[in-house]
């Protein structure tokens, strides 16, 4: 059987299994600050900016323009620990010292062998949110920590 010139390119995408969300180190200024279950909102967009022309043939035609670029906040959820390591870092904030609360920050997600399996570097980051858990006596779940992470400019390394 001859092998089909679409599928070529793309042997190794049909085999390899997707990354399953796991484990997620956040390190501040290359310094481990905790371990997160949960990482969401890494991203980017651009605003988008419609200009209408006419064209030779007297059509109006919509140019769609990229706009401004916007960086997406970055939210981790781990369970409650006695680290207080993100809650300092989040009292710069507060006390106005905004200049020791920027730092560049690392994200890693880590595979089930705690080996890095996608990196991404944000410039310039601060905690705009910390949040302890929601507690109840009548349940049973764990206590979870939320920390909101604000940036201005990201990529991935791998």
């Amino acid at each position: 059987m001859a092998e089909q010139p679409y599928l070529s390119n793309r042997a190794d995408t049909l085999t390899e299994d997707p990354l399953v969300g796991f484990n997620y180190m956040l390190e501040l200024e290359g310094a481990v600050a905790g371990y997160f279950t949960e990482c969401g909102g890494i991203g980017s967009e651009h605003e988008i900016i419609e200009h209408k022309v006419v064209d030779k043939q007297g059509h109006e035609i919509v140019r769609k323009i990229p706009g401004r670029l916007k960086f997406q906040d970055v939210t981790l959820k781990r369970g409650i620990t006695s680290d207080m390591q993100i809650w300092k870092w989040r009292d710069d904030i507060i006390k106005g010292d905004v200049k020791t609360a920027r730092k560049n920050v690392t994200i890693t997600m880590l595979d089930r062998t705690y080996q890095p399996v996608a990196i991404w570097h944000f410039n310039n980051a601060w905690p705009s949110k910390v949040s302890g858990p929601q507690l109840k006596s009548d349940d049973n779940s764990f206590g979870v920590e939320e920390l909101t992470i604000v940036h201005e400019g990201m990529y991935r390394e791998q």
